[in-house]
């Protein structure tokens, strides 16, 4: 079964080369969507965003424009190593409607905890939002959520692969309305997608004979610590309220409310900035404004304004 491969860039001039010199002897069709980058990557793109449109439109972009059955997911600072002709047999079995491979580090080693993991709950929520699963990666619940338990050497079903490096049927995005571009920029939309893929009746497997060395968070990392806290967080939010409804939403803004404010005062301290207290401080702000049951779009409009 044949593949497309869809690359979204955002200011990845220095990795995207490599990842496309990769790429030419996997699939014949190769397109790479570009979010506004002001590095120099729009160059290598088969469409160029004036603006950046998040990664789920990107990537729906990309799905648009292709036509083969199966479409691998793929991030530019990912460079796949062998053959992706073990991820695609995957799909003669017509109930696969997603599969992942193994992500590597540049060392070689597997990317355990980020190549597989399990959904989100509320528990383990709570414990990553208040830095437990970072302070005692051990706990069980961080254990479950990054499934540390999985024997990445074998076939399996699973959850949810990494985005990075994730392959899907084209009628399964297409039953599912592709990827929801309300997560924007990015974070949960691929957790949202797998989610919904299982809910629908599809199963997710992962191989580990498709491999790629992944470099990992080359394009969030280029985005201000601001930024990055405030989008993970309203993401979050989104993804609680849209799959455990308003209770489950307000459950998520009430642990935020309680972590926040401590976050703030410990990040304050231990990076000499005011800058952590005012951001969860505005965070917050956020989680409150959930608990009051006022209306989503305005802490959104808020919250983009503040980013």
């Amino acid at each position: 079964m044949k593949a497309a491969i869809v690359i979204v860039t955002y200011n990845s001039d220095e990795e995207i080369k490599a990842c496309l010199a990769a790429c030419r002897s996997q699939a014949k069709t190769v397109v790479v969507v570009d979010n506004a980058s002001s590095d120099g990557s729009a160059k290598f793109a088969t469409i160029a965003n004036l603006t950046n449109l998040g990664f789920a439109a990107a990537v729906n972009q990309g799905f648009r424009i292709t036509q083969e059955p199966l479409v691998l997911v793929l991030n530019p600072d990912c460079r796949i190593e062998g053959s992706l002709a073990g991820m695609t047999a995957l799909f003669d079995d017509p109930q696969i409607g997603a599969a992942g491979g193994l992500l590597l580090h540049p060392d070689g080693s597997p990317q355990t905890g980020f190549t597989i993991r399990r959904f989100p709950t509320l528990a383990n929520q709570i414990f990553e939002m208040a830095g437990l699963n970072r302070v005692c990666a051990s706990n069980p619940l961080n254990r479950g959520y990054r499934a540390l338990d999985l024997d990445l050497s074998q076939e399996q079903d699973v959850d949810q692969p990494a985005g990075a490096f994730l392959m899907i049927r084209r009628s399964a995005w297409e039953q599912l309305g592709g990827f929801d571009e309300r997560f924007y920029p990015v974070w949960f939309e691929d957790v949202d997608f797998c989610y919904r893929l299982r809910q629908a009746g599809w199963r997710i497997r992962y191989t580990p004979l498709a491999r790629a060395t992944h470099i990992g968070g080359h394009s969030v990392n280029k985005l201000s610590w601001r930024c990055k806290q405030m989008h993970w967080y309203d993401s979050l939010l989104k993804y609680a309220k849209k799959h455990w409804g308003g209770r489950g939403e307000r459950r998520v803004a009430l642990a935020l409310l309680l972590v926040a404010i401590p976050r703030g005062v410990f990040g304050t301290l231990s990076r000499f900035s005011s800058e952590p207290l005012i951001v969860y401080g505005k965070i917050a702000g956020r989680a409150w404004r959930v608990l009051r049951g006022r209306c989503e779009a305005s802490g959104v409009a808020e919250l983009h304004r503040d980013s």
